[in-house]
């Protein structure tokens, strides 16, 4: 490849961007999840369970401690299971998703924490079931928080997509090392740096102007 075919790159954005946003979607669902079960089961939390608490909240800090590239190696039979191979967009969402989970998980944490304490305690005086609670004032009251969580969590995402690429699975990262970097075509390198550069100043501009317009605090 001596110059930069358009179609091949155009191919790799859209791989890029399935990657991100199959597996953002997956980790926020997840990670919300997670986050409101580890902070529902804290102390003083909506039904503590310290030991429920303590497992949680050990398995989230192990998965965000394991570097993203020896995650991808050891996520490689889950992969083949799954997808059948470990090359392709979709065989990076598994590693991708269990990646991003956690992270998202212990951002939800924090944006919980954020929520003034009498505001939850008012909801149960009133008798707010837990469900109520979480719903219309813990996730109502930290919403902002959470959009910023996953604006956060996207732009991590693009970064983990370039090194899955790099591995075999497609998009821009894949089309920068292989092509780019490998044959020494920096037409190629240099435009899909900066590609993946603008998708995340977008998905940043996207995410702090929907935060901007539900922030009413």
């Amino acid at each position: 490849m001596s110059g930069l075919d358009v179609n091949q790159l155009l191919e790799a954005v859209y791989e890029t961007v399935y990657m991100t946003f199959v597996s953002l979607l997956f980790a926020t669902i997840f990670g919300l999840l997670i986050g409101i079960l580890i902070f529902a089961t804290s102390s003083n939390g909506l039904f503590e369970h310290k030991v429920l608490n303590r497992i949680v909240d050990a398995i989230v800090n192990v998965l965000r401690a394991i570097p993203f590239i020896i995650l991808l190696i050891l996520v490689i039979p889950l992969t083949k299971a799954l997808v059948g191979t470990m090359l392709g967009a979709s065989a990076a969402l598994p590693s991708l998703i269990l990646a991003s989970t956690p992270f998202y998980a212990r951002m939800c944490v924090i944006a919980f924490q954020e929520v003034n304490h009498g505001t939850i305690e008012a909801a149960k005086s009133m008798g707010a079931s837990h469900s109520e609670i979480i719903r219309k004032v813990l996730i109502k009251e930290s919403l902002p928080s959470l959009v910023s969580g996953i604006t956060v969590t996207a732009i991590s995402l693009i970064g983990y997509t370039a090194m899955a690429g790099a591995i075999g699975a497609g998009g821009l990262g894949y089309l920068a090392y292989t092509y780019g970097y490998a044959r020494r075509n920096n037409a190629v390198l240099y435009t899909s740096t900066i590609i993946i550069v603008l998708l995340v100043f977008l998905i940043q501009w996207v995410g702090d102007a929907i935060v901007k317009k539900i922030d009413h605090r």
